[in-house]
């Protein structure tokens, strides 16, 4: 029984020093996240997360908490490009002011805007562009692999998926007969986002001298500063004149559905002229950062000929930037909004100031409109969308929930002269945690054919009821509830 006695002490003890262990390591992390002077809301969750699920929330904090914004991944000292367009938004701040500068009203009218991401992330307003829209994968897919296959110098892809599959394989063969034709190709792929590829795949690629790295590589003892901030980024370079970008990652359910969901509406976009430029130097800061090699040959910036005139801002955000400039952009669009703000986001899961922003401007009689998924490939982001939805149409905005299969485009549209089309959703997590390249364009010819998708979408939307909405059932409402509470940290 002595023995049995000091064997049950000694346990006891050992739990005992293991709680204090744990409960010491949860109240210096707690005031850690504290200290970092996040978003309460963001704050609140972790602290919640902590004490609730213990060890588990310890471990998990460890690999999504870490706030990198503020301790910075990587620098860009040293580039000169950057720094070359450092000047140069400076001194288009400066040219802004001249009245002839810009010649469409209109377009005077989101200055702010400019200025903003002008000042917040150095993204250039380039004016001498083509831009085209591409709806759903047939289109972008079609035009991408048209021109892949006219690159005669280089071509650079950054992508946050890419997929061991028919489109995923299509595009893998062309890449590596171009590369043996002499055309330098290079590749950026998030390791999470790829995990499924295998060293077939990437082998292969290799082998014809495509030059390819994983972001920000998962691997032990490295999993706990990495797994959350991930590439999200969806860009191609061609030769330095043609560039795409948006939504839609290289996978087949973007053309044909997947088992789950049958169609996947999405928009990319195509551009030719001076934006690909800022395309570019997005692109070979990530390569410096993923190779670390400079890039700085002049030839990947070719003098553009195109003559067509379509205002672009190119902006990149992520938690090496100094400031969330995608989301300061959204909040700066719907805040000087005049008539009217159209989204279509699959992630509605926006901080206070943007769901503010967009209540206050419903309020003021403006015509806000959201278009989300009716279906998700997310239980919690389709959820934690869903919380909001209430307050969304007590302050008179109209919410529509997509039906005819998974919406995963990402645009905000703005008084028929300002759009934003790219790889940043409305969420918390795009805002704060991933790499993310949206294009900003200030022209009403384009921003009138985004505006009649939108209205062709709605079509295949059904118009949430406030009233019928507010007598949905306890358990609905309480998977919203839980759903937000840890929406902030997906």
């Amino acid at each position: 029984m002595s023995y049995l006695s000091s064997l049950s002490d000694a346990w006891s003890t050992f739990f005992f020093v293991l709680n204090v262990i744990y409960l010491t390591t949860a109240i210096l992390v707690a005031i850690s996240v504290i200290l970092d002077n996040r978003n309460p809301t963001k704050t609140i969750s972790w602290v919640v997360v902590l004490f609730v699920l213990p060890v588990l929330g310890l471990i998990f904090y460890f690999l999504v908490g870490k706030n990198y914004r503020k301790e910075k991944i990587f620098s860009r000292k040293g580039l000169k490009d950057f720094e070359r367009i450092r000047n140069l938004s400076d001194n288009q701040i400066i040219e802004l002011q001249e009245k002839d500068y810009i010649e469409n009203e209109k377009v005077r009218e989101k200055l702010p805007i400019i200025n903003l991401l002008l000042r917040n992330s150095k993204a250039l307003l380039t004016t001498l562009n083509r831009v085209k829209i591409l709806n759903n994968g047939d289109q972008a897919f079609t035009s991408i692999i048209s021109e892949l296959k006219q690159a005669k110098d280089h071509i650079h892809l950054e992508y946050y998926i890419i997929d061991d599959d028919k489109i995923g394989n299509e595009i893998r063969e062309l890449l590596i007969a171009k590369s043996i034709e002499g055309v330098k190709v290079r590749i950026i792929y998030d390791d999470v986002g790829c995990w499924r590829l295998g060293k077939k795949f990437l082998g292969g690629l290799e082998d014809a001298g495509v030059e390819l790295y994983p972001f920000m590589p998962v691997r032990f003892p490295f999993l706990a500063n990495r797994i959350n901030y991930r590439n999200h980024r969806k860009i191609i370079v061609i030769d330095g004149k043609i560039g795409f970008v948006g939504g839609i990652n290289i996978a087949d359910r973007y053309i044909v559905g997947s088992e789950e969901i049958p169609f996947w509406r999405d928009t990319h976009m195509k551009i030719e002229g001076e934006a690909v430029n800022s395309l570019q130097v997005v692109f070979l800061i990530d390569w410096y950062f993923v190779s670390g090699k400079i890039m700085s040959n002049r030839s990947y910036f070719p003098k553009s000929r195109i003559r067509n005139r379509q205002l672009v801002q190119i902006t990149a955000s992520g938690p090496d930037s100094d400031w969330a400039s995608i989301m300061q952009a959204y909040f700066s669009a719907i805040s000087t909004a005049r008539q009217y703000i159209y989204i279509t986001v699959p992630y509605f899961i926006p901080n206070e100031s943007i769901l503010t922003a967009l209540k206050t401007a419903a309020l003021s009689g403006l015509d806000v409109r959201i278009i989300i998924p009716g279906r998700s490939d997310s239980f919690l982001a389709y959820y934690g969308t869903m919380s909001y939805v209430e307050e969304l149409l007590e302050a008179g905005i109209r919410v529509f929930a997509y039906q005819k299969g998974f919406v995963h485009s990402k645009l905000i549209m703005v008084d028929d002269v300002f759009a934003s089309v790219g790889t940043a959703n409305m969420d918390i997590r795009s805002f704060d945690d991933n790499f993310e390249v949206n294009a900003l364009v200030y022209d009403e010819e384009l921003c009138n054919e985004l505006k009649e998708s939108f209205l062709s979408d709605i079509g295949d939307c059904t118009e949430i009821d406030r009233e019928i909405h507010a007598k949905r059932g306890f358990r609905k409402r309480f998977i919203e509830s839980f759903a937000r509470i840890f929406s902030p940290l997906l």
